[in-house]
């Protein structure tokens, strides 16, 4: 839709603010029902004869416009509208340029409509609009107070159909300090207030939101508008007086649905879930056949492990409609599967035949399937898998070779993968993993290339300097460039404790035992993981610390008694 279309569906919105009924927000309102006040003011009509020339121009122009020749249309209209000074012609001359999408011309045409009928509040709520769009808003400035002026008795409708047009405007901050002295002289209009705290928020100017939307509050504490996005303001930064917030203005005005819907919402950003699934059974009492507030009660009490709640409200909002066969399915598979049923998991997931979940539900029968030992079968669904996009294509791939290599059958899985790198080449994930196996197969110049080409493809993948370096590590050789790769790495992801293993150990393969036990140990406080433990361990003890040492391994088994690396390094230092 052109820019130009837009502004006549704002104006028309703001056309309507007349007839919009709104309660008076200030004492000394004046009576909108007054007949005074709604009186319509009919146009002065020039004196002009209907000539045979005159009424020729008018067709002439009007053809123009139903065969498409619309610059014709608008100087044609316009220079009979100047000829006659007649409002109507004016107005016609004004419809024409705006469709046209010449805005400077639009702008004109509306002025010599105002021109000729003053009391046209039509044409001023346009070129309003017009002026706004193509960003001269002093001049919309002057437009808009006579908009306001000519409101009154319906100023607050006003100012809430202003910002359905300020808002999209892209300088936030410009657009914000014009509709904040439009407001100033309405410091008792609740909307006003609103309006310039709705753009405060989009212009970042939260503490000016904040002193405004509360003022709008205080004028109309019964308006759920400002109690809404005074609590999305808080939430940012005290998401408990967000809820309090909330919950107060239910206290007192418990029917409000929009506000219960946003504090049920809340609660669960909290993760409070008993409290949230309270509100949503309060939202379903009051709405009982909305579909998805039955499906959000069914989600929390999964959640809660509310298990046979959680199975009534799939079933009541399947019964309900508006979700689809497939997407209850799913979530009952979800369900038998925290049950430990594993069984109709299956059954409820081969009944996931399309949609979003169809994916999603296959993949989780491949792990049901697998875990129950039935690996052949585990592969034949993944085969059937609705793998759409090269991303889940991928996907699809690396799940089979992860579970071929689970079994021991990892040339199974390099192979998969390599012919998956024929049809999907360059697929960071594809080239991760064969790097991976690669490496556990021996073929360390294989992984190495894949690596680098990992590393040219996303510079930024701190795991592939990780692994490069890791495997020149443990093989003891380029141990300056290893130590430099998992620097690297380090420097990409600082917080990652298994890639402060690897720059450990880079310290100890390059002799730095002091910096290598304090790296170590700060990546066992913050992972306590066996091979971590394995590797400080033996820092410790080639250091001389060896009943550190000693202690490090023995805690670590007795977490972890079957892991095979700790082992090893145990046998080897303390056999």
């Amino acid at each position: 839709m052109s820019p130009f279309k837009h502004l006549i569906l704002a104006s028309l919105v703001l056309a309507g603010c007349a007839q919009t009924p709104v309660a008076p927000v200030a004492a000394s309102a004046p009576d909108a029902a007054a007949p005074e006040a709604v009186a319509a003011i009919e146009p002065v009509l020039p004196n002009v004869e209907l000539s045979s020339e005159l009424l020729y121009e008018f067709l002439l122009a009007e053809f123009a416009s139903q065969r498409g020749h619309q610059a014709l249309a608008v100087e044609g209209s316009q220079e009979l509208a100047r000829l006659t000074r007649d409002p109507r012609l004016a107005k016609r001359a004004a419809q024409l340029a705006l469709e046209s999408g010449d805005m400077n011309r639009a702008v004109e045409a509306f002025r010599f409509w105002q021109e000729t009928e003053p009391s046209a509040l039509m044409a001023t709520r346009i070129l309003s609009s017009l002026l706004l769009r193509g960003g001269r808003l002093d001049e919309a400035r002057i437009e808009f107070v006579k908009v306001l002026k000519s409101e009154e008795p319906a100023v607050g409708a006003v100012f809430m159909q202003l910002y359905t047009m300020a808002a999209s405007y892209p300088d936030k901050a410009a657009v914000l300090q014009l509709m904040r002295e439009l407001a100033a002289p309405y410091p008792q209009v609740a909307e006003a207030h609103w309006l310039v705290a709705q753009l405060a928020t989009a212009a970042l100017e939260e503490k000016l939101a904040l002193s405004e939307v509360r003022r709008a509050r205080e004028l109309k504490p019964e308006w759920d508008a400002p109690v809404s996005l005074e609590a999305q303001l808080l939430n940012k930064s005290e998401p408990q007086k967000s809820l309090a917030l909330l919950q107060r203005h239910l206290s007192v005005h418990p029917a409000a649905g929009g506000i219960r819907l946003q504090y049920a919402r809340a609660l669960l950003t909290q993760k409070q879930y008993q409290a949230a699934r309270e509100e949503f059974q309060l939202l379903a009492t009051a709405s009982p056949d909305n579909v998805d507030l039955a499906f959000a009660i069914a989600l929390i009490s999964l959640q809660l492990n509310d298990l046979s709640g959680a199975e009534l409200q799939f079933k009541a909002a399947l019964l309900k409609g508006g979700k689809t066969q497939d997407v209850i399915e799913y979530f009952l598979g979800q369900l038998s599967e925290a049950r430990e049923d594993e069984a109709e998991a299956l059954t409820h997931y081969r009944g996931v035949t399309q949609g979003e979940y169809q994916l999603t539900a296959q993949l989780r029968m491949v792990y049901l399937l697998n875990k129950q030992g039935r690996l052949d079968d585990a592969r034949a669904q993944l085969q059937q898998a609705q793998a759409v996009t090269p991303a889940q294509r991928v996907q699809v791939l690396v799940i089979e070779a992860q579970l071929l290599s689970e079994a021991k059958r990892s040339t199974e899985a390099y192979r998969v993968l390599e012919q998956g790198m024929v049809k999907l080449p360059d697929q960071p994930d594809l080239l991760y993993e064969a790097a991976m196996l690669a490496d556990k197969l021996g073929k360390f110049d294989v992984s190495e290339k894949y690596l680098r080409r990992l590393i040219k493809l996303k510079p930024d993948h701190a795991h592939a300097y990780n692994a490069l370096g890791y495997s020149l590590l443990e093989r003891n050789v380029r141990i300056k460039e290893a130590l430099a790769l998992v620097e690297r790495a380090l420097q990409l992801t600082p917080d990652d404790f298994a890639i402060m293993d690897s720059v450990g150990w880079g310290y100890y393969r390059s002799g730095k035992l002091d910096e290598s036990v304090a790296m170590l140990q700060r990546a066992f406080a913050g992972n306590p993981d066996p091979e971590i433990a394995a590797h400080l361990g033996e820092v410790l003890w080639i250091r001389g610390d060896r009943a550190e040492a000693a202690k490090v391994w023995q805690d670590s088994l007795k977490a972890h008694p079957d892991n095979a690396p700790l082992q090893a390094v145990m046998k080897r230092y303390m056999p």
